[in-house]
């Protein structure tokens, strides 16, 4: 599975900007596609994760209400509408595939078995 992450860039405070992962290969392998994001000097940590099938969705308490995952499935891509963005949601956002179909493993970086290359998300203030 490959995956093509685009859509990154800077925006000024209050902004939005549309992330967007296109998956390639056998993706019919995979139950899920997350996107998570690492800061300079933290961790990587969970953003938010769709299901192929059913389109269910989730998000990290830090963007519930101001990001949206969603999906095209004909053209195997997933998107993250980030809106209302602040300067601490500045970070790398990678997206990535889990074959697992445990909603519990969605936010688990470690349960992602393929991962994008980033995109780069800078928000000034």
């Amino acid at each position: 599975v490959q995956l093509q992450a685009s859509g990154g860039g800077l925006v000024q405070a209050g902004g939005s900007l549309r992330l967007s992962c296109a998956a390639s290969g056998r993706t019919f392998s995979t139950h899920a596609l997350g996107w998570f994001r690492q800061a300079p000097g933290k961790e990587r940590e969970f953003v938010a994760a769709i299901t192929w099938s059913t389109g269910s969705t989730y998000h990290a308490d830090s963007v519930e209400g101001r990001f949206a995952i969603s999906r095209d499935n004909a053209n195997n891509t997933v998107y993250l509408q980030l809106n209302r963005l602040e300067p601490e949601d500045t970070a790398v956002y990678y997206c990535a595939a889990n074959r697992y179909s445990v909603p519990y493993y969605y936010t688990d970086r470690g349960r992602y078995a393929y991962w994008g290359q980033g995109t780069q998300v800078t928000v000034s203030s």
